[in-house]
């Protein structure tokens, strides 16, 4: 048969138009903690708060819903934060000596970030070292502390140098200092840099050797010298200014008084070792707050004996006899208190205190008694156990939503206060969602957090625990009695007095309990959670606890078939005896998959009361309604001895892929140059493309080689499907189950469910339906010429549409399906798209995404894209991420290219399997272990922050600044900020950096970042980095950065 080529039809310009209307690509909103934190401020009178990463972000957080996000030009790690009070500015330090300074500013109609203005103080400074900075109340003048013993002062907001005699120069003149105060000629490292809270200009200057200096500003005199005995860590005020608090690294803190006429002071009022007398680690940071009670509010971090408990990561609440010790599961980097600040005001009176840590953020409620933790509406830890899968659900009934929000709150009631939120800055001005949107995620732990997606702020909903329907070795309920219920055990441990707060647990109790693959049908409440050792559980939504035991089935995928022994681990105990399980989603019957290998795949139709589930040796069907095994199916080749042996072994397994993968190469190459002989075919295919380079006419398809038969894990199940639909002939439709593996062979059950469709259940009459057992027999079996992986399975009805959901159709939720017309049946494999015809299964049309573009299918998922200009217009999409990060959108069922997007990177392997769709054109995927980026396909549908501040200074930019050239701005911003551009050779651009090609807060512009994977990489995403020169040459496209959709901000 002679195959014709013709040429490219021209672009439609109505189509073009449609297009714009239905898509755009934006990454909208950055959702979790920011990836390794390392600085923290607070803005007391516009309550914002601001978080610095090492990476160069800069993260600023109001009231739920307000964020803004910055960038510095550099991947440099930003060591110190500091708000110009009320004015919407703030200062940045980074590590190589930077200063910047940032303001926020109203636009219309989109805001953009940029550098405002930077000094490198390594031309001033005399190459030393920036170790504190100090902005004073008038917020004119900013004092700089160096590891050489200097104190500059520069000049807002222009940052230029004030005086060319530096304070250090002046100290080091005086004759009266002890020589253990010097380093040399100067007098060390400065350590801490304070303001007198009543007397403006007076600073308090601390050395690292333990030397306190009281300076004034205005007469630029020493007043009074303090002479400590240990190396200083940190100073604070006390709020009159009559006495101030220094921190040391012997574990110990000091009170001083300050009094007129003393000029040297050389003992404390008071010094104490809070956790002596044995040796204890440094206190490093100190604060001091006042109370009408008067009784003072300590709050210091450190300070732990070093040999007990010299691993802590604590910070300690002190008031007359009550006494806290928090005990954290990661660093501190910093923290605050929210406190009064009007200046006639006698106290401080501390409200709240916000701990910022290295792994999530803790606000403890300082007003209730006992000081309970706050539960916190955003920045909440996504992984306060590593993700290993997630699910989305749009549209969420309000029943449900009500019912988990209440079963949350129960949950919280044990654990936190419900005081209010402290960062309450800014305005929220985004329209309350049209619809709520959950967002759940599998950790390594076994648990399930619900999240509420529906708009900026993803907030903690819930969390659902599956560890004890086994046994552990550490079992929740063999714990021994509580420690607080036992007054023996309260004597022992009494000190330190520590409390447990936090959610961040990087340790799991068992790998195996690690969640795979999730599924969640809204209206029936059932819920499907599949795990690492086989386990797949069925719950249920319940409004009270429960006690009881939960039923358990075993399957045996292998069938008894012979050769094959499993060498991983083993699978999980099952409590034989009742559990108590709390408010929630409650488990219904656990379902035992043998081998207990990996679970890839699960199904859950709720209306036929099924669940289909699939690991690496094959799939199985289960009724839980009748506690009944339908079908278990082995797909595992007879030379597939791979998926024997289980995670354990895959050192040995990725060894060997490589090599075959090499070998590969090596032999495409020989057969290649072995084609190169004359022949009358070759002679064709000249012609052809001579005739390509000469007129407009569709690409050459790349050559794909057949993959072999008995490749490792070819029995992999990648996907499941249920469907009602034609497959025995084309005029009796009902149940069905389509499954895909790994080596491109595709599975279609025909079901008979009793009450359900035209089978033979139906026939038998509803008298004994209960006790007719749900059948499966298989109905089709396809193969995939190039046996590519089968990525996603869908039914198509007869005008081309996906099928609806279950419950859907039946209760008139959605337009209720073709039955008239052919059904056809979506295959995505890895190498390309292809529609069949039903039920004769006979190809309908294709598209080779391998061949034409030379990348490979990751992610597919159907989505329904409305039209901006009409209302009631929209289109079913087919979208699909590929190896290389890009998005390519297809129409159905024709299967003609739309648009393609440049998403994720290339190298990203862990964003890309991490990536989710929603039904309504956005979707997730991590750019950190800690953080989703959030994205849009959809010109319509678009989550992004709409905020205002009320700032205390005009809107225009700085008038002396006004003359200098613009900036060029990020298209990655989530603000608005001005440049306040000054003398600099280089315009410090945003644009200009490296890593634009990642994320804002991206950790993989970090060399130190180790990857969390999302499941189990495999073996394709690691073949794809060994294509051969041309191959990469082919393949490798020019990336270039999105022009992002920016947040609009108002200031009013």
């Amino acid at each position: 048969m002679m195959k014709f080529r013709f040429r490219r039809q021209g672009t439609d310009p109505q189509r073009e138009k449609i297009k714009q209307e239905l898509f755009a690509f934006n990454k909208t909103v950055e959702h979790g903690f920011p990836h390794q934190p390392s600085a923290l401020a607070f803005d007391p009178k516009l309550q914002l708060m601001a978080i610095g990463t090492k990476s160069g972000a800069i993260k600023v957080y109001g009231a739920p819903g307000v964020e803004f996000t910055g960038l510095h030009k550099d991947t440099t790690a930003v060591t110190q934060i500091h708000f110009l009070p009320g004015q919407g500015r703030l200062l940045s330090l980074l590590d190589d000596n930077t200063i910047y300074l940032w303001e926020l500013v109203a636009g219309a109609p989109r805001e953009v970030v940029t550098l405002l203005h930077f000094l490198h103080p390594l031309l001033l400074l005399s190459a030393t070292r920036v170790t504190v900075l100090l902005l004073l109340r008038s917020c004119d003048l900013l004092c700089i502390g160096t590891e050489g013993g200097g104190v500059y002062f520069l000049e807002l907001p222009r940052l230029t140098l004030k005086d060319s005699q530096t304070l250090g120069e002046v100290l080091d003149s005086e004759a009266f200092l002890p020589d253990d105060y010097r380093c040399g000629k100067s007098l060390g490292p400065v350590e801490s840099l304070q303001e007198h809270p009543q007397q403006p200009g007076k600073i308090l200057i601390g050395y690292s050797r333990g030397l306190v200096v009281l300076w004034d500003l205005s007469t630029r005199q020493v007043e009074q010298l303090f002479l400590g005995k240990q190396q200083l860590e940190s100073l604070v005020w006390e709020r009159s200014g009559n006495l101030f608090v220094s921190s040391h690294n012997d574990g110990g803190y000091s009170v001083w008084t300050v009094t007129n006429g003393n000029t040297c002071n050389q003992q404390p009022v008071s010094s104490t070792i809070p956790y002596g007398p044995f040796p204890c680690k440094a206190i490093n940071k100190i604060l001091w707050r006042t109370t009408q009670t008067g009784s003072p509010v300590l709050l210091y971090s450190g300070g732990m004996p070093r040999a007990s408990y010299g691993d802590r990561h604590c910070l300690t609440i002190q008031q007359d006899k009550e006494h806290v010790t928090l005990d954290f599961t990661s660093r501190v980097i910093d923290f605050f208190t929210v406190h009064s600040i009007e200046q006639e005001k006698e106290f401080d009176e501390p409200s709240a205190l916000v701990v910022l840590l290295e792994e999530e953020l803790v606000v403890i409620d300082l007003q209730n008694p006992g000081w309970p933790s706050l539960p916190t509406p955003y920045l909440a830890p996504l992984h306060s156990s590593a993700i290993t899968c997630s699910f989305h659900i749009s549209s969420v009934p309000p029943k449900l939503w009500e019912r988990l929000v209440n079963a949350g709150k129960a949950q919280q009631g044990r654990q936190h206060a419900h005081g209010s939120w402290p960062i309450c800055g800014g305005k929220n001005l985004a329209p309350p969602p049209k619809q709520q949107e959950l967002l759940l995620t599998g950790h390594e732990d076994g648990t399930v957090r619900f999240w509420d997606a529906s708009g900026v702020a993803l907030t903690p909903l819930y969390k659902l625990g599956t560890a004890n329907v086994f046994h552990t070795d550490c079992d929740p309920c063999d714990d021994p009695q509580d420690p607080s219920n036992d007054p023996d055990m309260q004597q022992e441990e009494e000190w330190p007095p520590f409390r447990k707060v936090g959610c961040f647990d990087p340790y799991s109790d068992d790998p195996r309990l690690g969640i795979q693959k999730i599924s969640l049908c809204k209206y029936s409440n059932k819920l499907v959670v599949a795990g690492t050792a086989g386990q797949v559980i069925v719950l249920g939504l319940s409004d009270e606890r429960s006690d009881h035991m939960v039923d358990v089935s075993v399957v045996d995928l292998l069938q008894d078939r012979e050769g094959f022994t499993w060498k991983g681990h083993d699978r999980l105990e099952p409590r034989l005896k009742p559990a108590p399980f709390p408010p929630g989603f409650q488990p219904l019957v656990l379902v035992q998959c043998l081998p207990p290998a990996s679970v890839t795949a699960v199904a859950l139709h709720a209306e036929w009361n099924l669940i289909s589930f699939g690991t690496s040796h094959g799939f199985g069907l289960f009724d839980y309604h009748r506690r009944n095994a339908v079908l278990a199916r082995c797909t595992l080749h007879p030379n597939d001895s791979l998926a024997m042996e289980g995670p354990l072994s895959r050192v040995k397994s990725l060894k060997k892929s490589l090599r075959q993968s090499f070998r590969r190469i090596r032999k495409s190459r020989v057969s290649g140059k072995k084609r190169t002989i004359t022949t009358p075919t070759s002679k064709v295919q000249e012609a052809n493309a001579a005739l390509a380079e000469q007129e407009d006419v569709a690409p050459v398809q790349r050559r794909i080689e057949p993959r072999s038969a008995d490749d490792s894990l070819s029995g992999v199940v990648r996907c499941l499907c249920f469907a009602d639909t034609f497959l025995r002939d084309g005029t009796h439709h009902g149940p069905t189950l389509w499954a895909g593996t790994n080596s491109g062979s595709v599975y279609a059950y025909a079901l008979e469910v009793p009450g359900v469709g035209s089978g033979r259940a139906c026939e038998r009459g509803g008298a004994g339906e209960s006790s007719v057992c749900v059948e499966a027999v298989l109905g089709k079996e396809i193969q995939l010429m190039h046996r590519a992986p089968v990525v996603s399975i869908c039914v198509l009805d007869g005008r081309g549409k996906p099928l609806p959901d279950p419950y859907e159709a039946s209760q008139d939720l959605a337009i209720a399906p073709d039955m008239t017309n052919a059904h056809s049946v979506l295959i995505a494999s890895e190498e390309q798209l292809k529609v069949f015809s039903l039920p004769k299964v006979s190809a309908k049309t294709k598209f080779k995404l391998t061949a034409h573009e030379g990348c490979r299918v990751r992610k597919v998922a159907l989505v329904a894209f409305s039209s901006t200009a009409q209302e009631d217009y929209s289109e079913h999409t087919l979208v699909c991420l590929t190896n290389l990060g890009d998005m390519h959108l297809f129409n159905i069922p024709a299967l003609r290219p739309q648009v393609r997007y440049d998403c994720i990177r290339k190298e990203d392997i862990s964003g890309i399997a991490s990536c989710v769709f929603t039904k309504n054109g956005q979707g997730f995927y991590l750019i950190s272990p800690s953080e989703y980026e959030r994205f849009s396909l959809s010109a319509k549908v678009i989550t992004e922050p709409l905020c205002s501040v009320q700032l205390d200074r005009p809107l225009e930019p700085t008038p002396a600044l006004q003359g200098s050239p613009p900036l060029a701005c990020c298209s990655r911003s989530l603000c608005g900020f001005l440049p306040l551009t000054g003398q600099t050779e280089e315009p410090p651009s945003a644009l200009s950096s490296p890593i634009l090609d990642t994320p804002l807060d991206s950790p993989l512009s970090c060399a130190d970042l180790t990857l969390d994977s999302t499941g189990e990489l495999t073996v394709e995403d690691v073949r794809d980095f060994l294509t051969t020169v041309d191959e990469a040459e082919n393949n490798l496209k020019n990336i270039k950065e999105e022009e992002g959709r920016s947040t609009g901000i108002l200031i009013n």
